[in-house]
């Protein structure tokens, strides 16, 4: 069984859910934020709305990253701060420079982010050698025949 990463223990622990606009592979995004901590900058989306669970998401929550229509990979939510822009106050997610990948679970459009339980969040990718090379559909029909 895969390790269920930052879900392993879901006492007081919540996610975020948000598809990553623009991005259609991991890579892509390894390669932006990696450019950012490479400019110094910290690595914070800024996102209209702060979580009212903010405790549940700071006790060990992530971000886990929709790409290209499957849930691929998590970062751990570091803090939650106050960000002033000029169309008001917005919440400023604060990330952990480090990118697990998760076995890739499909998942529909959203607009802005959704609250993801410990117990439904896919586990980190180590189980499966190879896993992330397989297409998202393929992977899940797999695991439902109790295959994967």
């Amino acid at each position: 069984m895969a390790d269920k990463g930052a879900g392993a223990d879901p006492q007081g622990v919540v996610h975020l859910l948000k598809i990553c606009v623009g991005v259609d592979q991991v890579e892509q995004l390894e390669l932006w934020q990696g450019q950012r901590v490479a400019r110094g900058e910290q690595l914070r989306h800024v996102t209209r709305n702060r979580p009212r669970r903010d405790a549940e998401v700071l006790a060990g929550g992530s971000l886990y990253w929709i790409i290209a229509g499957a849930i691929r990979v998590r970062q751990r939510i570091v803090e939650l701060e106050r960000v002033q822009t000029d169309t008001g106050t917005k919440c400023g997610l604060i990330l952990a420079p480090e990118l697990v990948r998760t076995e890739p679970w499909l998942r529909r459009p959203h607009q802005g982010w959704r609250y993801l339980e410990a117990k439904d969040a896919p586990p980190d990718l180590a189980a499966h050698a190879g896993a992330e090379e397989l297409p998202p559909d393929l992977q899940v029909a797999l695991r439902d025949i109790g295959v994967y």
